[in-house]
């Protein structure tokens, strides 16, 4: 037996060896051994079930490895048998997940001191001044700058990250040597806000603390990390510096191949859509399209064509797709489907216009959660299932397990509760559940947001090949990358109005970040 106290090597901060991990007889880890060197940002990759999670979790003390294995953190090393939530946590591992756990009607102040509890006066009195001042030091101590008194819903959203990792480090003493553990701290961040997070990071990495960074954006965990681990199904597949792992190479690593379906840059063809396509009236159409944020939008998608959206937050993006599937009434200006004048009063409509709608936040706005996967696929054409007063179940989930199999939903069978699945799965099974009515538009709102490398490529080469049978797809998404990589044509918004566009030579990423912000 190891003690639980016997020096690690030095140059680590963090250190596993051959750690394991099973589930009812079923090995999800399988010896996985990594080094995270002092000082350094250290990426870990992996797609959906690769164990990338469990490791996360082993690591804070949530879930205990098999025995055998061996944990140092900081020079203290621990067998798994031993290791804690409260080893982890006395040894500087701290940890900021994706939900940042801040609530936002309350201040920044407030916030901490929901952790650390209230300073008080004589009595029940609360000493906001002291609160204040204490929170203010924490702050300055991450080198965060931000008012402890602002309420956490007014700040920007990489501001909202930093506070979340200030509130994380307030109790390391200065010179105190920490490990911040990054669960997709970019998810949810706007494009042009990621930089700001990552300067912060690169000042910790400066001042000598270790960040173990986990994130689905492999062109900015090229950016930061100084070295990249892969996990694929429970093991370790490479560990190197980002000079040897170009984003190609990553996701082959994290599929297990080369991708079956390669990312949007490589899968988007040259040229825009089909020449054909052009003497045909437009897919869509919109002229002078008003309501809401949305002032005077003029736009026409063509057959075969993927057009992109950009724009800062209250540029209408979101709205103008809202519009167009009948979510949001307007009262000025024409769409147009295939060359015929619509008008969408309602969903229902716009569904029969062939119009269908990928929404940005899926658990609220696109699932039955609680309900099984193959009634989430099937809910688009339940009318189908209809037959002699009763429900054809069988036949409805018969025809959703196939759908799985063709649009490489992974989960453990049709019966499982749609919120079970990763992000990316549930994604996938929206698209199946709309393309089984082959929509002619098909709307798509930050649709990668919160899903892996490999879904992500996945995605892509659906929505292509869709728009290839004479389709057309209208995408939304703060990921410049993305549009540059996924569209024939990217057009800015500002204003609720399209203001420029870009195509060919110019639909660069750093031409879109530049047109939003300056158009």
């Amino acid at each position: 037996m190891m003690s639980s106290d016997s020096p690690a090597r030095a140059t680590a901060a963090v250190e596993l060896t051959g750690v394991s991990k099973s589930f009812d007889g079923i090995r999800v880890l399988n010896d996985v051994r990594l080094q995270v060197a002092q000082g350094t940002v250290h990426a870990l990759l992996g797609g959906n079930g690769s164990g990338k999670s469990t490791t996360l979790k082993i690591l804070a003390g949530v879930y205990g490895a098999d025995p055998g294995g061996a944990i140092a953190i900081h020079g203290r090393r621990h067998t798994t048998e031993s290791y804690t939530a409260a080893i982890a946590r006395s040894s500087g591992l701290r940890f900021v997940h994706q939900d940042l756990g801040l609530v936002p009607d309350l201040t920044v102040s407030e916030n901490f001191a929901l952790d650390e509890g209230y300073p008080r006066w004589a009595g029940p009195a609360i000493s906001w001044r002291r609160l204040h001042r204490r929170t203010a030091e924490q702050l300055a101590r991450a080198q965060v700058e931000v008012d402890p008194q602002r309420l956490v819903r007014d700040l920007r959203p990489s501001d909202q990250t930093l506070v979340a990792i200030a509130r994380a480090l307030r109790d390391i003493d200065q010179g105190e040597y920490v490990t911040l553990v990054l669960d997709e701290p970019t998810a949810s961040l706007p494009h042009h806000e990621v930089s700001l997070l990552l300067d912060a990071l690169r000042r910790c990495r400066a001042q000598g603390q270790t960040i173990i960074y986990v994130s689905h954006r492999l062109p900015e965990v090229r950016l930061i990390a100084d070295r990249i681990s892969v996990l694929r199904d429970g093991v370790i597949v490479a560990d190197a510096p980002p000079a040897e792992l170009d984003a190609s190479r990553m996701v082959a690593l994290m599929a297990g191949e080369a991708a079956r379906r390669p990312t949007g840059a490589a899968f988007k063809p040259t040229g825009g859509p089909p020449a054909q396509a052009n003497a045909r009236p437009p897919v869509l159409r919109v002229t002078r399209l008003t309501g809401g944020p949305l002032r005077g939008v003029d736009l026409e998608v063509q057959q075969g064509e993927i057009v992109g959206v950009a724009g800062l937050l209250g540029s209408g993006r979101s709205s103008l797709l809202q519009a167009l599937f009948g979510r949001l009434p307007t009262h000025g200006g024409q769409i147009e489907i295939g060359g015929k004048p619509v008008r969408h009063r309602s969903v229902a409509d716009a569904i029969r216009h062939g119009i269908a709608l990928v929404p940005e936040d899926r658990a609220r706005d696109s699932a039955f959660g609680s309900h099984p996967l193959w009634q989430n696929i099937s809910v688009t054409v339940i009318g189908r299932y209809w037959a002699g007063w009763r429900m054809a179940h069988h036949a409805e989930r018969r025809d959703a397990t196939e759908l799985m199999t063709s649009f490489a939903v992974r989960a453990a069978g049709p019966d499982v509760a749609f919120e079970s699945l990763s992000g990316g799965n549930q994604q996938k099974a929206v698209l199946a559940r709309w393309f089984r009515l082959d929509p002619r538009l098909l709307l798509l709102d930050e649709p990668t947001q919160g899903v892996d490398a490999v879904a992500r490529a996945e995605i892509y080469a659906l929505v292509r090949e869709h728009v290839t049978r004479g389709n057309a797809a209208l995408v939304v998404s703060s990921d410049f990358e993305e549009l540059e990589g996924l569209c024939d044509r990217v057009v800015i918004l500002r204003g609720g109005a399209c203001v420029a566009e870009l195509a060919g030579d110019r639909l660069t990423e750093a031409a879109i970040a530049a047109a939003a912000q300056t158009a």
